[in-house]
């Protein structure tokens, strides 16, 4: 198979993909091989007839279709390769006249990954946020530490807000116990709001050995239908009652759970932390500000095939999420009313922007030249490596061939970011307020 580009404008690409004569014979051959048992010709058992009787029944191009397909199917992606094509949607294809005997000439015509001209991209003014951290959040850091280090104690008093207690329970509606409402030496956290509303709070004040009816009142919308709605009780025996008991924020301590000797030592590595984590998450709000200016002002179309496969994304990067939260997607549609291509309909706005951003981007990296170099590639390659806890050499695995070329596409969009942010005027705002639980807040400006 021979390619060749016979002209590349406009993001449409128009090739050809040349076979010889005896290059189509074989794929003909192959075809009458994949396809012989489908034929059932009188005096030859199933699968068993010639070639030549299969096309004397049913015409001499029987098998031309299959023998085109797999030409295409096996040498279209190698002749974008070989061409350095990067398409975006199906090609519209055009054939020479096919014949026995005879060489096949397959035309195309495919979008490209578009190339725009983008204006106004350098130079531009973006505001950023000021990356502050106070006593008060290396604070919060230093009793979340104090909170993963804590034991529990058996307490001799009565269940408290915030205690554990190890109970059994059994649940009935009316007299009949139903399923799925019963357990033993179970440990429930008072306050946490796992169980039904008004459960929890029933138990706080009760001792070890006390014998306790909680009656609660299961939601309309439960997801046992046979339950929601319903008054039930359930009859609880306490076990035991324990508390969090938290260790003493000294220097043993410290010592006990990092790598610093004093206090000081780790409150200065929290805020050092804390600052870097900080001036991280401002520098990427600038960073999408910056980009949306840009996309704003360069508005392009976007070619549709590349929308609907962002919007596929987008679903798939929601499955995850709702994987990680213990929820598929079919559960989290029946909860908003929607079926998954209608999710994808809500979505495609947003995958629109997505992809015109990407397709600025890239232009933008043509224009001024900007390339990967191997050293990007290295770096970004060692920071996913430490990112993921894994070796650079199982890292460059997993990039290896095609796949390498989908990694350059993400490491220019990124690189060019940056290079656009450190031309960037960056106007440096108060707009964060230290609060005692160590979040940022947005200020409101006065009107």
């Amino acid at each position: 198979m021979k390619s060749n580009l016979i002209s590349k404008e406009n993001n449409i690409a128009t090739f050809t993909m040349d076979f010889t004569a005896e290059e189509f014979e074989q794929a003909i051959i192959r075809a009458y091989q994949q396809n012989k048992d489908k034929f059932n010709i009188d005096g030859f058992r199933k699968g068993k007839a010639p070639r030549s009787i299969i096309e004397r029944y049913y015409g001499e191009g029987v098998f031309f279709e299959d023998a085109i397909n797999e030409l295409f199917q096996t040498h279209y992606s190698e002749a974008l390769k070989e061409l350095a094509l990067e398409v975006v949607d199906m090609p519209k294809a055009d054939f020479s006249e096919i014949g026995k005997g005879k060489p096949v000439t397959m035309t195309f015509e495919v979008p490209l990954y578009p190339v725009v001209e983008v204006k106004d991209y350098l130079g531009i003014e973006i505001d950023e946020r000021i990356a502050d951290v106070s006593d008060d959040d290396v604070d919060v850091q230093l009793e979340m530490l104090q909170k993963r280090n804590s034991r529990l104690v058996v307490a001799d008093r009565p269940a408290e807000d915030g205690d554990t207690v190890i109970l059994d329970y059994a649940g009935f509606v009316g007299d009949e116990q139903f399923e799925g409402g019963t357990a033993e030496n179970q440990e429930l956290v008072l306050g946490s709001g796992r169980f039904i509303p008004g459960f929890e709070e029933q138990l706080v004040g009760a001792k070890a050995g006390d014998k306790v009816d909680v009656k609660v009142t299961f939601p309309e919308e439960y997801h046992a239908e046979n339950l929601a709605g319903k008054e039930a009780v359930f009859h609880c025996t306490v076990h035991e009652i324990k508390f969090e008991e938290l260790p003493e924020l000294d220097d043993e301590f410290v010592k006990d759970v990092s790598e610093f000797d004093t206090m000081e030592e780790l409150r200065k590595d929290t805020y050092d932390r804390i600052k870097e984590s900080r001036e991280l998450m401002v520098q990427n709000e600038a960073k999408d500000a910056l980009v949306e200016k840009i996309t704003e002002a360069n508005p392009i179309e976007v070619p549709q095939a590349m929308a609907r496969d962002e919007a596929d994304h987008m679903v798939k990067e929601l499955e995850q999420q709702m994987m990680y939260q213990g929820m598929s997607v079919d559960m989290y549609m029946q909860f908003l009313g929607k079926d998954i291509e209608g999710l994808k309909a809500e979505m495609l706005p947003e995958a629109e922007k997505r992809v015109a951003s990407r397709i600025l981007l890239r232009s933008i990296a043509q224009q001024e030249g900007w390339e990967v170099t191997d050293e990007d590639v290295e770096k970004e390659i060692h920071r996913m490596a430490e990112l993921y806890q894994m070796e650079d050499e199982q890292v460059k695995s997993i990039f290896a061939g095609d796949n390498l070329d989908y990694f350059k596409k993400d490491i220019i969009i990124t690189k060019t970011i940056n290079k656009l942010y450190e031309n960037a005027k960056i106007n440096k705002v108060e707009s964060v307020v230290k609060t005692n639980v160590g979040e940022d807040k947005e200020e409101k400006e006065e009107e």
